[in-house]
């Protein structure tokens, strides 16, 4: 079978009304191997990359409150960059675009429900003169979504 617990999903399908981009990206704790006083970043299994999160809020208006934000692991050589902000009604908004991403269901028992891993190997802002959630157009962010840490 050729299913090995990730499904590639697009942008779209994931946000269809677009997502922002909320703080900083981070990296990701290994929690086996991080101890209290010396911190491991998690490493993904399959390229053997640094692990980074970063998380958004959905533009989808409609989305369940307990889903309007989410955490994305990404997972590239270096710290990814987040776009640059752009004005829409007088707030700074950081819209973002994510490349190769997947979800993996999982069972969160403690909540007694299926959640999801949502996963990407990049980020970047909108391409130039893409519509943007709100109205405005969008920045072009780093063509790779990437930068030096």
């Amino acid at each position: 079978m050729a299913i090995n617990g990730r499904f590639r999903v697009s942008m779209g399908d994931v946000f269809p009304q677009g997502a922002f981009v909320l703080g900083e990206v981070d990296k990701l704790r290994d929690f086996d191997k991080s101890t209290p006083e010396r911190f491991v970043q998690a490493t993904d299994r399959g390229t053997g990359e640094p692990v980074w999160t970063v998380t958004v809020l959905d533009a989808d208006e409609s989305a369940p409150k307990g889903s309007k934000t989410v955490t994305i692991k990404i997972t590239a050589s270096h710290q990814p960059v987040p776009p640059e902000a752009v004005v829409v009604a007088g707030h700074e908004f950081r819209p973002v675009e994510f490349d190769g991403m997947t979800v993996t269901p999982y069972v969160d028992d403690r909540r007694n429900r299926v959640a999801y891993c949502l996963r990407a190997t990049g980020m970047r802002g909108p391409a130039k003169g893409a519509k943007t959630p709100g109205g405005g157009s969008g920045a072009s962010g780093d063509a790779d979504g990437k930068a030096a840490a």
